[in-house]
């Protein structure tokens, strides 16, 4: 179930609202360009800058219009158990099929501190849980013996791991096995991440191209590296463009530009520079998402 192409789907929104249609359709479009699941409300959603009424719908609107057909792993994270604990207890009343759930941010919990965390949530509730492991955002590193300790819990089931490490992820599939799922959350090294053990990517770029990063993670998983690599070299300017600023602000720019949705952000975010939509624009038309 989980394996492939999941993108970290941005928010649309419209006059500072939530855009409701924009969002539906876009689950609509992930399905039929044969993205392999959907992850709402992570950083990429702009989980940081809405209301927990909009965080929940967002969530239930992703997973009654997926409707089954590709999974759900739905953000649930915050540096607060508590409201943690919310966000868990909402997606497993509305049928997601999984919990994303980062490490605690600005509070820098110890390692016992995550383990006692992650325990909890796990303990008092039954969604499968992936730990999003976010050092450079969380200033908490998750070491390869916490994630061990934790993966012993039966619905601990993986990790998104943005580290872009690669010997983290051999390290983490020797110490947790080989059935626990590692997801990579850094597009441009999702290449050297398969090769080490992962299965996927939990993508920013595939928000806007999603058949070819599920392609592209297709061919990983069936050993075709010289076939990934040219995927690779399609998409590489694309994940460095939209990176240039925030990611979800680059990929919103370029959602707007195949008539998606608005690139509208919420402060303290901004839209993008002249420079960086011309950068986007020419990684866009690398890739053969523009004429």
């Amino acid at each position: 179930m989980f394996k492939g192409s999941f993108p970290a789907l941005v928010t649309p929104f419209k006059d500072g609202k939530l855009d409701i249609d924009a969002l539906k359709h876009l689950v609509e479009w992930h399905i039929e360009q044969g993205s392999n699941g959907l992850v709402p409300m992570g950083t990429t959603g702009e989980s940081p800058t809405v209301t927990h009424a909009e965080h929940e719908q967002v969530i239930e609107i992703v997973v009654k219009a997926a409707a089954g057909r590709v999974p759900v792993i739905a953000g649930a994270g915050s540096n607060n158990t508590v409201e943690a604990e919310r966000y868990m207890a909402f997606a497993q009343k509305i049928g997601a099929d999984a919990a994303l759930v980062v490490t605690p941010y600005y509070n820098r919990p110890t390692q016992a501190g995550m383990i006692a965390h992650f325990t909890a949530l796990h303990d008092n509730h039954d969604l499968p849980i992936f730990i999003y492991n976010i050092p450079a955002r969380s200033a908490v590193d998750m070491t390869t013996e916490t994630m061990a300790e934790l993966a012993k819990l039966p619905r601990i089931v993986g990790v998104k791991d943005a580290t872009a490490d690669m010997v983290r992820v051999s390290e983490q599939r020797a110490a947790c096995g080989a059935d626990f799922i590692q997801f990579s959350a850094e597009d441009a090294s999702a290449l050297g991440f398969n090769a080490h053990g992962g299965i996927g990517c939990i993508s920013v770029t595939a928000n806007v191209a999603p058949r070819l990063c599920s392609e592209f993670q297709a061919a990983t998983r069936a050993g075709d590296y010289a076939l990934a690599l040219d995927y690779q070299d399609r998409l590489m300017p694309l994940h460095q463009a939209i990176f240039t600023e925030p990611g979800l602000v680059g990929v919103k720019y370029a959602l707007s530009k195949l008539g998606l949705c608005s690139d509208e952000v919420r402060l303290p975010l901004v839209g993008l520079t002249d420079g960086t939509k011309s950068a986007v624009d020419a990684a866009m038309k690398h890739a053969g998402l523009l004429g």
